[in-house]
């Protein structure tokens, strides 16, 4: 008898009553045949109900497979968060293609790199976004079939394709007969990583992982049919950290949004009952420095998840006071975006914010659908003590880890050594299993051979009432090394703040050693998906 083999196995075989392959292809056609007159996706006047995203979604993969699109080839979108780009997230995989969905942010160098790189046969692109792709395509060896999104809420922008988009879709079938991929580790979606140096890295998704790690976001954030769910996140960044298919899943509406702009979003909250969004603390920061014509209360709740560096507490305190309730995720495009959450404990509730907020702060725990997380000894590959001091990167593994890197078998064992996804962040784990993240390796300062965490610096300087947004990287130092420079931006009207001032703020409020030498006041550059770009700071202080 095979090990693997007991006598329950003997004589039973998986076939189609009894075994399915996961795939979120899945999640459209139910709620189609469950909700066919519910409103699915909104977007300025536009209306489409779930019975005709589904048909639009099988119109689009029927054209695409007249035009010769089939297993294997990808499909390349760039666009806002409009309906078209939901429908690509369904129609792509109904045809066994890959749906590589590009940063709306990138230069066109890096765009042309993408196109060759990820092999697009097929190019839709919204007409706001042309002038990039135009040059993008203009150095392209072998050119793709270019599809126009004229969405009318573009503010501009030519035509640069073959066939406008309404019109190619016209030409499908609405009643098309696709399948799903008969083996579920088939690639669903390629993704390139925002890399701070050398070429992007084409992040592989399969139809299982997208499956599970969408059914993990609509449990961790309670996203139901009855959720309103408002596109704050790009729909490029992970496939929209995959509620692109949760929200369809069970059913809920999504509302589309091109700009991440505070004037658009707080009447759209307000008009639709948006019950929930995601953004980087970025966002959460415009909201709360708002213009006070521009802000609203409101009379239902929101629950809003936030990724990328932890939401210090003037940010969770500004969140609560506007009506929102800020859930933390953490996650990274190797692992299909959210993979871990800080579940809410109910003894946090009545401790007082400043405690609160640093609990709530931490990265927490795995999602249900991730099988493990643990902080390891990258040197010995052995779990650090669970004592909140001793560092080891965080390293994951599961199902929603991704499949590799597209062409780069050395990058691919590289992070997936050990059979753990590496990270590459540092943190600790606590004695009630929840991690802390203290930086990214590359962002530790050594300071006179001490270890500064730059994320506690910016914690305190983001608790100064006049500072809106802040950055920590080294700065090189002659007697000690490195000692941390902070670049700030000040919330409107604070422009009598001096560098003194915010050293000495930080000296009262943290140990000396930890404190800047220097501050740069200014905006601070970030990433398509609000993460401050800190590369940039450390070219600018010369490390």
């Amino acid at each position: 008898m095979n090990q693997s083999t007991t006598a329950f196995d003997i004589g039973l075989e998986k076939g189609e009553a009894n075994y399915k392959g996961l795939s979120p292809l899945s999640f459209l056609k139910r709620s189609a045949h469950v909700y066919p007159n519910k409103v699915a996706v909104i977007h300025g006047e536009r209306r489409y109900s779930y019975a005709e995203f589904y048909a639009r979604s099988r119109r689009l993969a029927s054209a695409l497979a007249l035009h010769g699109v089939g297993m294997g080839d990808t499909v390349a979108v760039m666009a806002p968060n409009v309906p078209e780009m939901l429908e690509c997230h369904f129609a792509v995989p109904m045809l066994g293609a890959v749906l590589n969905a590009i940063n709306t942010r990138l230069d066109a160098a890096t765009v042309g790199f993408i196109l060759g790189h990820g092999e697009a046969k097929v190019v839709l692109v919204d007409k706001q976004l042309s002038p990039v792709m135009a040059e993008a395509l203009s150095s392209s060896e072998n050119a793709p079939f270019v599809i126009d999104i004229d969405d009318v809420m573009a503010p501009s922008g030519d035509l640069i394709g073959d066939v406008e988009y309404e019109a190619f879709i016209a030409a499908g079938d609405p009643e098309f007969a696709w399948e799903s991929p008969a083996d579920e580790w088939t690639t669903i979606a390629l993704n390139y990583t925002s890399g701070t140096t050398g070429d992007p890295k084409g992040v592989l998704y399969s139809h299982r992982g997208a499956y599970l790690n969408a059914i993990g976001n609509a449990m961790t954030m309670g996203v139901d049919a009855r959720s309103r769910y408002l596109w704050t996140l790009p729909m490029f960044h992970c496939n929209g950290w995959t509620f692109t298919w949760g929200v369809t899943a069970v059913g809920g509406t999504h509302v589309c949004l091109r700009d991440v702009d505070p004037a658009k979003i707080f009447p759209l909250i307000a008009e639709h009952k948006v019950t929930h969004m995601c953004g980087a603390p970025v966002v959460l920061t415009a909201l709360i420095h708002a213009p006070d014509d521009v802000r609203r209360q409101f009379d239902h709740g929101i629950s809003i998840a936030t990724g990328g560096a932890a939401p210090p507490s003037a940010v969770i305190a500004g969140m609560e006071e506007l009506g929102f309730s800020v859930t933390h995720l953490y996650g990274m495009t190797e692992c299909y975006g959210p993979s871990t959450v800080c579940v809410w404990q109910p003894e946090w509730e009545n401790l007082p914010l400043e405690e609160r907020s640093v609990l709530m702060a931490r990265q927490g725990v795995n999602y249900m659908t991730l099988e493990d997380q643990a902080i390891i000894d990258p040197d010995t590959m052995q779990s650090v003590p669970s004592d909140g001091e001793t560092m080891g990167e965080l390293m994951l593994k599961g199902n929603t880890v991704m499949k590799g890197y597209l062409k780069n078998p050395e990058a691919t064992e590289a992070a997936l050594r050990g059979d753990w996804l590496h990270t590459g962040d540092l943190g600790v784990m606590h004695s009630n299993g929840y991690i802390e993240i203290k930086d990214r390796s590359k962002d530790i300062i050594i300071s006179g051979g001490e270890n500064i965490s730059s994320l506690e610096v910016e914690e305190a300087l983001y608790r100064h009432p006049e500072i809106m947004e802040a950055a920590v990287v080294a700065a090189p130092h002659e007697k000690w090394g490195e000692t941390p420079c902070a670049f700030v931006a000040l919330t409107p009207g604070a422009d009598t703040l001096s560098d003194a001032d915010v050293i000495a703020y930080c000296r009262e409020n943290l140990a000396h050693f930890k404190c800047p030498t220097k501050v740069i006041f200014g905006a601070l550059p970030k990433t398509s998906t609000g993460k401050i770009q800190k590369f940039i700071l450390r070219e600018k202080v010369g490390n």
